[in-house]
């Protein structure tokens, strides 16, 4: 009998439905689970992939271990949207079924989505291990119907890496410029993360370029995901470094040349100053806006049970972040600011005027309270005599619970602590603000359960955290230290 590879992806896709539709309605009753981000069904997920909106409708690819809350044998899961908020599962699109991704170990790693002549492509990391080596190769895989996926029968369409560069060589971001495609690949050499970049005129045949960009030795041993892409007449290059201990999404922005395929960047940031936003991914939508969703985990932190937390305890573990867009600021950093459908979730609202607080006094926000919540809080910093001011979330009744937001007049420092939150969770984050010449300090929170995504400095500055609170603890609270301090507004919605 001849081997059809594609018979043989359908049975394992089919199987993979079959895990999680047997697991679904389990985990679907933890009450950590997220309300407003996307997650799947049950099981692991990582990255996004493939975000592409295609016949008028987004669609969402993600990493899946359709058989744990652990990582395993990677699988393209896949939803679609009308309206980046209300996602619909569909069947897993990728399983691993062929001699270059079925391994145990490996599967169908990272990659992205284009349309081309009315087909929707997948091109993705095949990764296998082999006698102790990993082995990474470019694959593709095409529907004609957005649904139902056959993978290329010439695959892999990239083979190897150049020579020089590491075995590390993954998770491809493909995208068109005139009449040529071009990828970039995430890699590394000699302990420094790298950039590469691949040119083609039908996304079968490909041919290598160059190095797009290269770690100084500062940016970490290997550059996951990246992905690179124009705004205005600058370009970006995101990526999500290994190995630099910090476990943070960076960008780079610079200038390119198609016709040398040079990229020149002179800046350099973070993208998220959070414990949890990792693999971002971005892509343009039909209004032209250019948008982005990140993985709500990371690694290189803690164990695996200990980093990712309780939901692995009730066969779920990840999410999506909100969908943020992606501009360029006047200082010439982006800037990120939660999608507008996003407003479309708001509900009771509940408006503080002008109010003053003590030194060491907290006012307790009692009117609306959740565990799903939009917030808009505005600080005075021109008569403010405090020396820190913040929000304390999903605060306990007796206090011993709390996830503090803090800002310090002095230092200029933003901090999220959540050392109190939950009992489970670890650690501080800060990032630097620069304020200079404001009057006030906005903050705009996103709470959803087990989740905070914070926006300040006009999305400048982002920083996304998971806490794990008790369902119950859900006081919110403002305060200050040092001396008086003034509340501009506080806006809150129940989402």
């Amino acid at each position: 009998m001849s081997y059809d590879h594609n018979t043989y992806h359908k049975f394992m896709l089919a199987k993979a439905d079959k895990s999680v539709a047997a697991m679904k309605a389990h985990a679907l009753k933890d009450p950590m689970r997220l309300k407003y981000h996307f997650m799947p069904q049950a099981y692991w997920m990582n990255d996004p992939n493939g975000l592409i909106y295609f016949r008028g409708e987004y669609h969402m690819f993600y990493q899946h271990h359709p058989y744990s809350s652990g990582w395993g044998a990677m699988h393209w899961g896949h939803a679609k949207s009308k309206d980046l908020i209300h996602w619909e599962h569909l069947p897993i699109a990728l399983a691993p079924s062929d001699s270059y991704d079925l391994d145990e170990r490996g599967g169908c790693f990272s990659g992205s989505a284009v349309e081309k002549d009315g087909i929707l492509a997948l091109i993705y990391t095949g990764t296998i291990i082999k006698e102790g080596r990993v082995i990474q190769t470019q694959c593709m895989a095409t529907s004609s119907d957005g649904i139902t996926f056959s993978k290329y029968v010439g695959n892999p369409v990239i083979s190897a890496p150049p020579e020089g560069s590491s075995s590390d060589f993954r998770d491809p971001k493909v995208w068109r410029h005139g009449d040529k495609w071009y990828m970039v690949v995430g890699s590394g050499k000699d302990g420094k993360g790298r950039a590469l970049l691949y040119y083609s005129n039908d996304l079968y045949s490909w041919e290598y370029v160059c190095v797009l960009a290269e770690s100084d030795g500062t940016m970490g041993t290997m550059w996951e995901c990246p992905d690179f892409f124009q705004l205005g007449d600058r370009y970006v290059l995101m990526f999500s470094p290994m190995g630099n201990g910090n476990r943070q999404t960076v960008y780079l922005i610079g200038d390119f040349d198609y016709g040398t395929c040079t990229f020149i960047w002179d800046k350099y940031e973070a993208i998220d100053y959070g414990f949890e936003y990792y693999a971002p991914q971005s892509f343009l939508d039909g209004e032209g806006r250019r948008l982005i969703i990140g993985w709500l985990n990371a690694w290189e932190w803690m164990p695996w049970f200990k980093s990712f937390g309780p939901p692995g305890l009730h066969n779920w573990c990840g999410a999506m972040s909100c969908p943020r867009t992606v501009e360029l600021g006047e200082q010439g950093y982006l800037k990120f600011a939660p999608a507008e459908e996003l407003k479309s979730l708001r509900k009771e609202y509940f408006h503080l005027e002008r109010t003053v607080f003590e030194d060491e006094t907290i006012l307790e926000v009692q009117s609306i309270q959740g565990v799903c919540l939009e917030i808009c809080a505005e600080f005075d910093l021109l008569d403010c005599q405090a020396d820190v001011i913040g929000i304390k979330l999903r605060c306990s009744d007796d206090g011993g619970q709390e996830t503090a937001l803090t800002y310090s007049l002095q230092s200029g420092e933003l901090s999220f602590d959540r050392s109190r939150s939950d009992g489970w969770s670890e650690g501080v984050r800060t990032c630097q603000l620069d304020l200079k010449g404001r009057d006030t300090l906005k903050l705009h929170i996103f709470v959803d359960t087990c989740v905070v995504e914070v926006f300040a400095d006009d999305g400048r500055l982002t920083m996304t955290n998971n806490i794990f609170p008790d369902p119950d603890h859900v006081k919110l609270k403002l305060f200050s230290s040092g001396g008086k301090a003034e509340l501009v507004s506080l806006d809150i919605w129940n989402l």
